[in-house]
């Protein structure tokens, strides 16, 4: 193995941090659900639905959201081994803007309609996704089909963020968007296969 510079940092340790960092915040998400004491009594569908509905739908959006970034997260650091401390810096600010999902995802889950919850979950998403696409951008240094996939959730939670000041009822839907980054990346991986 070949010896590390005092600079450089093994990013096989970054992993482990993001992997239990990653899996914490998707469990949290679920954390808000309303709980049994809500209900006086037994309840019934049209009471489920009542209280479940939008929340099921934020935690769904929230998690497929983290789950794609994880996703992206583990692809750049098998393609990077080791890096400097400013990329572990930035990978740990990516780190931070996925620990707050939790909290801005309860937030928008309980107040979907007011404007400042929305904008807030809005910006969370597109730092996530901001950092992600800065991440990918200093290990490919260029113009790739990785970066195209990675600023386009950013290109779409921007408008979504937007559209949150206005009308925070459709911001979600603007921002479901966004899993077009997938659709790109599938359509313009590599034949080799190496993107997978």
């Amino acid at each position: 193995m070949t010896e590390l510079k005092p600079d450089q940092f093994e990013m096989r340790r970054l992993e482990s941090l993001s992997n239990t960092i990653f899996g914490v915040a998707m469990t949290l998400l679920a954390y808000d659900l309303p709980k049994a004491a809500v209900f006086t009594n037994a309840p019934g569908w049209s009471d489920l639905a009542q209280v479940y509905s939008g929340k099921l739908a934020g935690l769904a959006l929230s998690f497929i959201i983290a789950g794609v970034f994880w996703i992206s997260h583990h692809r750049r650091l098998a393609r990077q081994p080791v890096g400097s401390r400013g990329t572990v810096v930035l990978n740990l600010f990516f780190l931070l803007s996925i620990v707050l999902l939790p909290v801005t995802n309860g937030l928008y889950t309980n107040y979907a309609m007011s404007s400042a919850v929305a904008v807030l979950y809005g910006l969370n998403l597109t730092a996530i996704a901001g950092l992600n696409a800065w991440l990918w951008w200093r290990i490919l240094g260029g113009w790739r089909h990785e970066i195209m996939a990675s600023l386009f959730p950013l290109l779409v939670f921007i408008p979504g963020t937007i559209v949150a000041v206005f009308a925070p009822h459709v911001a979600p839907f603007v921002w479901f968007i966004a899993f077009g980054g997938l659709v790109i990346q599938r359509f313009y991986a590599a034949p080799t296969g190496a993107d997978a």
